[in-house]
């Protein structure tokens, strides 16, 4: 008996004291090999970090080439933009080269036969088609939503910049035409208000009554984009929906136009083409020196006129009949990245910062058009000044009384825009007349267009 209760003791006792040393550590022990391993974990992260962090400073330095036209106002707000990304992009440098509207595109030409186009160019829908049928630019497509985000964008706006299968423009802003004056001289001088509803026949009344008073009603019509009004409100366009020709076929309609506008200049409502040669900039216009009423021009260059003006300019409609089949929304401008560039990602993320950073349109306040960005436009409207304002109003009553733009300029309407300018300033010296100068147009434009 005693043997045996010894025995069972004895293993009593070892197992009581393998349970006992089974667990070398203490519940403090426990603790500190768990800080330890998160300080381990931590110095993995922090290297980590580290690596992303030198991944960025080893970011390879990049120049880009950014071209655009515009005056003062535009060129100032652009270069702030500029600067704003290089301090957010510090490996990427943009060279800028900008210049007004027509040295603009002479400039561009040379550049494009050379392939030395810069990386990011301010596009005009005139030439879009153009440059993107010599393959001179880009298609943006594999840069949308990477690159550049447009999710705040609705597909019209995105659209807006298509050319065949592909998007060679990115749209950065929303026009539409229309009447900018001074609404004050105007009933000083006892010839105002300005009817709402207006016809043609009421703008030469009143220009020529304003002329009776010693000023001048307006300073003349960019032909082209008034011409092309002056069409689609009798259901026609300037060119064909294919591109490969005119889009009217009653030169009547040229002749009704243009002699309106000579005979502007006959009755002195409408400067001279000489005068109008002689002005250096917006601050010498009539407008501005309160010589004339109003200048005829897109909504995005409300802001460049008022800027210079010492007292409130105001939005009208164009005169009708018809006025919603003649205004549309028009893509202000473009960026385009071209071809030849070694840079496409880095020239996309400047237009996604350009589009799409709340500061840089501040910087901006929609001089180029109004936002795409649904976003952006609404943080816009509670801070833009009332000018900016007026814009965005006059922007949103054009959405809703308006028609669709139609296919976009054929290639050779730069050569046409040209033709026409020509053509036109030839009947405003009392060259040619209106009847010879049809025939002129379409003779030669059809030559452009077959070659």
């Amino acid at each position: 008996m005693k043997r045996t209760l010894l025995l069972i003791l004895g293993v009593v006792m070892v197992i009581w004291l393998a349970a006992c040393g089974g667990n070398d550590n203490d519940p403090e022990d426990e603790v500190n090999n768990s800080n330890d391993n998160e300080v381990e974990s931590d110095n993995e992260e922090g290297s980590n970090n580290d690596n992303e962090a030198s991944d960025d400073g080893d970011k390879e330095e990049v120049t880009l080439r950014m071209a655009w036209w515009g005056e003062q106002t535009r060129n100032d707000g652009t270069n702030e933009v500029i600067e704003m990304f290089e301090e957010q992009n510090p490996h990427i440098t943009i060279e800028t080269e900008y210049a007004g509207w027509d040295d603009y595109w002479r400039k561009l030409a040379p550049q494009a036969a050379a392939n030395e186009l810069p990386d990011i160019i301010q596009m005009d829908l005139s030439y879009i088609s153009q440059y993107a049928g010599n393959n001179q630019l880009a298609d943006l497509t594999p840069y949308l939503d990477e690159q550049i985000d447009t999710s705040e964008f609705d597909e019209n706006t995105i659209s807006g910049g298509e050319v065949g299968d592909g998007i060679y423009g990115f749209n950065i802003g929303v026009n539409a035409v229309g009447f900018q004056y001074n609404e004050e001289l105007l009933d000083e001088i006892g010839v105002g208000p300005l009817p709402e509803d207006w016809t043609w026949d009421d703008y030469i009344d009143l220009a020529d009554e304003v002329a009776d008073e010693g000023l001048v009603f307006d300073t003349g019509m960019q032909p082209d984009v008034f011409f092309n009004y002056y069409l689609r409100t009798h259901g026609e366009r300037l060119y064909s929906e294919d591109g490969d020709g005119l889009g009217y076929e009653d030169d009547q309609l040229f002749v009704d136009f243009f002699d309106m506008l000579y005979e502007r200049v006959e009755a002195g409502s409408t400067p001279t083409p000489d005068t109008l040669a002689q002005q250096s900039g917006q601050e010498d216009s009539d407008v501005v020196k309160e010589t004339g009423i109003g200048v005829w021009q897109w909504s995005n260059q409300f802001a460049g006129v008022q800027q210079v003006a010492d007292f409130p300019l105001e939005f009208h409609p164009m005169p009708g009949p018809n006025v919603e089949d003649g205004i549309y929304l028009k893509p202000s401008m473009f960026f385009s990245i071209a071809e030849n560039s070694e840079h496409k990602e880095a020239a996309a993320e400047f237009i996604d910062f350009f589009v799409n950073d709340i500061e840089a349109n501040e910087a901006m306040l929609a001089e180029r058009g109004v936002p795409g960005s649904a976003k952006v436009k609404e943080e816009l409207k509670s801070e833009v000044s009332e000018a900016q304002e007026k814009i965005f109003d006059y922007v949103e009553w054009a959405e809703e009384h308006s028609t669709p733009m139609g296919a976009p300029d054929p290639a050779e309407a730069g050569e046409i825009i040209e033709l026409l300018d020509n053509i036109s300033e030839e009947i405003m010296y009392g060259q040619i007349s209106a009847e010879e100068a049809a025939e002129k147009f379409r003779a030669d434009a059809e030559n452009i267009f077959s070659e």
